[in-house]
């Protein structure tokens, strides 16, 4: 699907930014003329045009917050949240020590955190210990009774601040309590604390549940894995079976299989043989003229924590669902996107390695336009999928 852009990154960008609008998260009118000052593949003019329209979406909220319009201030904060992070997307050059990074992410969460104040539900900032620091997270509440609790757990690149579009608020108009948290590699984690991604997620996870039973209000969990969370979520599933189900958006069974096939089989096999001399020339000319390749190994070598490209692709190695998916005991719905050719066949082989799980596949298609990853632009037809499952799988069925 080509969304205001022929550029394949950029196109799918916007459509994940416009996407988040059925929660109030952009307006369609912003976005379109946004990217209309953008020239295709510009990632200076990304950066400057998606900076300059949130700042006016969180100096209108700001503004109707002094005047004391609750609902005006919270709309347009929520868009400002979802635009400086879009703003800060393709910042890669030197993340750690980029001010503008530290700016766009700081206002993403700032706007964000105002607006969740001002909604109805319950919302709270949480640590949760971890090691020998804390994990930063946000809890929403439907009420202070024990409910089902879904667990957010974001991806390659993904923020904190994303899960109200992603999931918390289709949860909890279904009267599901919401736990987010940024793990190590992701958000705040990775930008403030600079804890980089590991993949033996278990250990991320396990923390997590265990802070769970501190909460009287969260009653039974369900892991909700978005984008490589598809992964992090079922490796951490095979070896902790507190959770009474897991969602798959999508499946991955093998993260360096995507890597691999998305450059030539000559190429492939260097990276195997260990050829950096010859290997790493080739991937920088596919960066100089791809920008989504460009992105992913940038985005990679910071937030996987090495120092190559070929030293990301020797870690991506370890990614992988092989001899543990069938430890799964949890049923699980892992969604598969048509049109997403990055990921293409890793849903259906996660589905089939849980043979110790009860498993539901569902692949969206392009026709009804949820064919891209994770879905963009279709959350609505997504948590149809999603929740109606979830109320028919756990114990407690409809509340």
């Amino acid at each position: 699907m080509k969304f205001l852009f022929d550029d394949e990154s950029f196109s799918f960008e916007t459509l994940r930014a416009a996407g988040f609008a059925n929660y109030g998260g952009a307006d369609l009118g912003e976005v379109v003329a946004t990217a209309g000052r953008i020239p295709e593949g510009d990632e200076t003019a990304w950066h400057r045009e998606w900076k300059a329209t949130a700042g006016r979406a969180e100096a209108a909220g700001r503004d109707s917050l002094h005047n004391g319009h609750s609902v005006s201030a919270r709309e347009a904060l929520l868009r400002a949240s979802n635009y400086y992070r879009t703003a800060e997307f393709y910042r890669r050059d030197d993340p750690f020590n980029d001010p503008e990074v530290a700016e766009l992410s700081g206002k993403s969460r700032e706007t964000f955190v105002t607006a969740a104040g001002l909604f109805g539900f319950g919302f709270e900032e949480i640590e949760i210990p971890y090691e020998d620091t804390t994990l930063p997270g946000y809890l929403y509440l439907v009420d202070d009774q024990p409910r089902p609790t879904v667990i957010y757990n974001s991806g390659y690149d993904s923020t904190l601040e994303e899960s109200y579009f992603a999931i918390a608020a289709a949860a909890l108009a279904r009267g599901y309590h919401v736990l987010a948290f940024d793990g190590p590699g992701q958000g705040a984690a990775l930008r403030k604390q600079r804890l980089v991604f590991r993949p033996d997620w278990e250990a991320v996870i396990t923390p997590v549940l265990d802070y769970t039973q501190t909460r009287p209000e969260i009653g039974e969990t369900a892991l909700f894995g978005y984008s490589l969370g598809g992964y992090l979520v079922a490796r951490a599933a095979a070896f902790d079976q507190r959770p009474a189900a897991v969602i798959l958006d999508d499946g991955i069974f093998d993260f360096h299989a995507a890597i691999r096939d998305s450059v030539p089989p000559f190429v492939a096999q260097w990276m195997n043989e260990g050829r950096d001399d010859v290997t790493l020339p080739v991937l920088q000319f596919f960066m100089s003229v791809n920008t989504q390749i460009r992105w992913a190994m940038r985005n990679g070598v910071w937030a996987m924590g090495v120092d190559t490209y070929a030293d990301l692709e020797r870690a991506f190695k370890l990614y992988t669902l092989d001899g543990v998916a069938d430890r799964i005991t949890a049923p699980a719905l892992v969604l598969d996107a048509e049109n997403d050719q990055f990921f293409k066949g890793q849903p259906e082989k996660a589905a089939e390695a849980m043979t110790s799980a009860k498993t539901t596949l569902v692949r969206l298609k392009e026709a009804d336009g949820a064919g891209e990853h994770c879905h963009m632009g279709a959350m609505s037809r997504a948590h149809q999928i999603i929740f109606d499952w979830l109320d028919e799988t756990l114990a407690t069925g409809r509340r």
